[in-house]
């Protein structure tokens, strides 16, 4: 089973976690994960807590199809006051934050982040995994084949799951060259995909226990979800939650989401059903 060291502590993921979504951006997908005033998202923090959020993920670059990309000083001053005052209060949650680059992820680590999440997995800033590892940090790797203003354009390929394989193989080797070798790992679900694999993806998890390294699945009221009920991401809970519950049996180890109450509920569930 696994365990991810973080600076000081260890992340437990022998049992499923949910990872809660706060985004410090005004122009997220999911207008409720937004937090734009301080005191806010604290309390927002400490609700998902309450729910069962073991991790809580702040982002303030959003990654929505459109999205504006901003500086990395502006992602700076979104996140590193919600970051400060999330773990004022929540001093024993792990913080994670949204970026895939390595001057942010510093300075969100340097305010109590112990987590860097990073769409990139690398690819983006060549700084990001020296840093990682210099600070001790835990990783969260994910598989995507755009650029900052290309991440949801559809790539061709004749077999998802193999590609993901190939490219978390690679990763692992890359990785483990710099230091890094206790990471997560991350599909991307509605990242550069259709929605048939993003699908597959969900469908076939279990492929990916054979890299070797913990997952996390991110499908919360994606549009892949959404647009396949013929709903908006405000209707798509019981879908997410439904994907969610596929995920847990293929082996996901975090599940990020808006939702952590329900979240907690399929893990409790499944854990109960596998015994």
């Amino acid at each position: 089973m696994f365990k991810i060291h973080l600076k000081d502590t260890v992340l437990d993921l022998v049992t499923p976690q949910v990872m809660g979504i706060l985004n410090a951006t005004p122009d997220s997908f999911y207008k409720e994960s937004r937090i734009e005033q301080l005191a806010l998202s604290v309390q927002k923090a400490v609700e998902m807590v309450a729910a069962g959020a073991a991790i809580l993920d702040i982002g303030g670059q959003s990654t929505r199809p459109g999205a504006e990309l901003v500086s990395e000083a502006v992602e700076i001053e979104r996140v590193v006051p919600v970051i400060e005052a999330i773990h004022a209060a929540l001093p024993q949650i792990p913080i994670s934050i949204d970026t895939y680059h390595a001057v942010v992820a510093k300075a969100a680590l340097d305010a109590g982040a112990s987590i860097v999440n990073d769409i990139s997995c690398g690819n983006f800033d060549k700084n990001m995994i020296d840093m990682v590892v210099a600070n001790q940090a835990g990783y969260i790797g994910m598989h995507q084949t755009g650029d900052p203003a290309t991440l949801h354009q559809i790539d061709i390929r004749s077999d998802i799951m193999q590609d993901l394989l190939d490219y978390f193989n690679l990763k692992k080797t890359e990785f483990a060259s710099k230091g890094l070798t206790n990471w997560i790992i991350d599909p991307g679900f509605g990242f550069s995909k259709t929605i048939e694999e993003n699908f597959t993806i969900v469908k076939s998890l279990n492929q990916l226990q054979s890299i070797g390294l913990p997952m996390l699945l991110g499908v919360s009221r994606k549009s892949s979800i959404y647009k396949t009920l013929g709903v908006t991401a405000a209707d798509a809970l019981n879908g997410t939650t439904v994907l969610n519950t596929v995920g847990l049996l293929g082996g996901a180890n975090i599940l990020r989401v808006h939702d952590v109450q329900e979240a907690k509920e399929a893990i409790v569930l499944i854990n109960q059903l596998l015994k």
